[in-house]
């Protein structure tokens, strides 16, 4: 459904008389499969606009190559643009028209007869849960119910492959939820290919397929949710000790569970990665209690994508949402 090789994009700058180049993305491969939800990460600046900018033919790439949807964004962009839908981070509905209105209009742009997109946009409505607020005005709706409005919009032309720019951004944890599900229904309901970018990682972590993430212009990781967890080095076990005074035997008896490894202290707090934590814990309490080390807590915690976000880049996402 996407398939990309080499795309570049740069940008010339100008301080007084001399002009720099600065390179956004840095020759970007990268594929998505018919049926594919694929997230796509990275922190501010690290090229995620201007690539999903290119692949939905608003920005021209300067190198490389792309198809989307089987159609060239160079040579062809009119093609890729009636074969996708897009969802802006802003949306694209205006305040004061009443919101069948706007989807109508949106759909005869495509080329849709105005019976037709009627038709369309009420059976979007039913399905995402948008049932009386045909002759109301977006202004009027909530937060959640405008992002829903904005999807419809995305799909009234019936695409193949849906691009949705930070889609719940803004939405109480409640709407964000809500909306999740009206994207997983768009794979198995509609058998949409979803393109989604986001800086909310547990939504990455439980809508898609597959991740990928961009630093510096570049690709540094493309896999499954699961598969980029397992790569940071084990899970996390955090002691939180009584008493200072053992803070040290503590960092001692942790730090033998992995050669070579040392214990991180801050505070009364003493953690480590350990590979397979649950299996060492028992052993551990054993050797803690013999040691006369008392806890006042502990926590084993397994990788999150925000682990995987902060060893690949070494940023963390949500610092830079």
């Amino acid at each position: 459904m996407i398939h990309a090789r080499g795309l570049a994009r740069t940008f010339q700058t100008k301080r007084g008389r001399e002009k720099t180049e600065v390179v956004a993305v840095a020759g970007v491969d990268l594929d998505v499969a018919e049926g594919e939800i694929v997230g796509f990460l990275g922190p501010n600046g690290a090229g995620k606009t201007t690539t999903l900018r290119m692949l939905t033919t608003l920005l021209k790439p300067t190198a490389g190559t792309a198809t989307v949807a089987g159609h060239d964004v160079a040579s062809d962009p009119v093609a890729v643009r009636r074969s996708i839908g897009y969802v802006s981070q802003s949306g694209s509905t205006s305040g004061e028209a009443r919101a069948g209105d706007e989807l109508m209009d949106h759909g005869m742009l495509y080329g849709i007869a105005r019976r037709q997109a009627e038709a369309r946009g009420r059976e979007l409505f039913a399905q995402l849960e948008l049932d009386g607020m045909w002759a109301r005005q977006p202004r009027t709706l909530s937060g959640g119910q405008r992002r829903r409005l904005d999807i419809a919009m995305g799909l009234v032309h019936d695409p193949r492959l849906v691009f949705l720019d930070e889609p719940t951004t803004g939405l109480d944890p409640q709407a964000r939820a809500n909306l999740w599900t009206h994207i997983s229904d768009l794979r198995t309901k509609r058998g949409s290919t979803i393109f989604l970018t986001t800086h909310y990682l547990d939504e990455a972590d439980a809508l898609c397929d597959r991740i990928l993430v961009i630093d510096h212009g570049s690709i540094v990781a493309s896999d499954t949710p699961d598969a980029l967890k397992r790569q940071v080095a084990g899970d996390l076990i955090e002691l939180v000790l009584a008493d200072e005074q053992h803070v040290s035997e503590a960092a001692a008896q942790l730090g033998r569970l992995v050669d070579g490894a040392t214990a991180e202290v801050d505070g009364l707090s003493v953690s480590m990665r350990v590979p397979h934590a649950p299996s060492e814990v028992p052993g551990l309490l054993r050797s803690l209690d013999g040691a006369g080390v008392a806890l006042a807590a502990i926590e084993v915690r397994r990788p999150t994508l925000d682990d995987v976000f902060l060893t690949l880049t070494g940023r963390s996402l949500r610092e830079e949402a």
